[in-house]
């Protein structure tokens, strides 16, 4: 009998607890619209405006909230011109830089397999119908 086929992936070395280092990665891409940023500033330094209308569905808000947050984490920079009116540009540092590559990798997973996690969460939605229907029934049955 054959042993089961692995693949090598690095662990973290004591396991994923609260100071880890591949905990600060994931939790860094599970906020919203940080990866929706990075990618947009993919191209070069933008306007906050310029970026707003790239990215599509963000208000002004959380736009300035997430770059001001990524330039805190220091990824982003943010370029203040002396000009009147002020001119203000964001543009992603050299580390920025370096999470195009797992955010295009996780955008290339997403094209390739989000249909199918489109579906299965369709199916859940009405499974989720269902119960609550036979929920009602039962009510209405006492």
């Amino acid at each position: 009998m054959s042993e089961p086929a692995t693949t090598s992936r690095p662990l973290a070395p004591e396991g994923f607890i609260a100071d880890c280092r591949a905990r600060l990665g994931f939790d860094l891409l599970a906020r919203t619209w940080t990866a929706v940023v990075i990618f947009g500033l993919r191209e070069g330094p933008r306007r906050p405006g310029e970026l707003r209308e790239a990215i599509g569905g963000i208000s002004p808000k959380v736009l300035n909230d997430t770059l001001r947050r990524l330039e805190d984490d220091g990824l982003v920079e943010r370029r203040r011109y002396a000009e009147a009116p002020p001119r203000v540009e964001y543009a992603l540092t050299p580390l920025g830089e370096t999470l195009l590559g797992p955010v295009e990798a996780l955008g290339a997973w997403s094209m390739e397999y989000g249909d199918a996690v489109v579906e299965a969460q369709e199916r859940a939605e009405e499974r989720a119908e269902e119960r609550a229907e036979e929920r009602a029934e039962r009510g209405r049955a006492q």
